[in-house]
């Protein structure tokens, strides 16, 4: 439990959820780029454009976008566990603190939602 009785240590823990948060939508980003990059190819040169290389960049795709959902929900997991461990002193007067984990979770949703219908576009 923190003693500080300081809103910075909740501002802190916030901008660090924050950082997660831009580096999950990255991974994301990232995995759709990975995994549209054999359909590219696939489409620029179609004679020299193999299964087996599209099949990996399909795998790997996913493989950054779960790494991406994955990353938000456990970045919102740890914020909440430093949430309980601060004071009421440390929440500024009418102060939504978990606002922003809430956002992280939603990206974690819509990152597995990403995986289904990519994986169901696939089939």
């Amino acid at each position: 439990m923190s003693d500080l009785k300081d809103p910075r240590v909740l501002f802190a823990a916030e901008r660090t959820l924050l950082a997660w948060n831009r580096t999950s939508l990255a991974l994301i980003a990232f995995g759709f780029l990975v995994e549209r990059a054999g359909l590219l190819l696939n489409a620029i040169a179609p004679s020299q454009a193999h299964a087996a290389s599209m099949v990996l960049t399909f795998w790997l795709g996913l493989a950054f976008i779960a790494l991406g959902a994955l990353s938000a929900a456990y970045s919102s997991r740890q914020y909440a566990a430093v949430l309980k461990t601060l004071s009421p002193a440390e929440f500024p007067e009418g102060y939504e603190a978990r606002w922003g984990m809430l956002v992280n979770v939603i990206v974690a949703i819509l990152g597995v939602g990403l995986i289904v219908v990519l994986y169901i576009a696939r089939s």
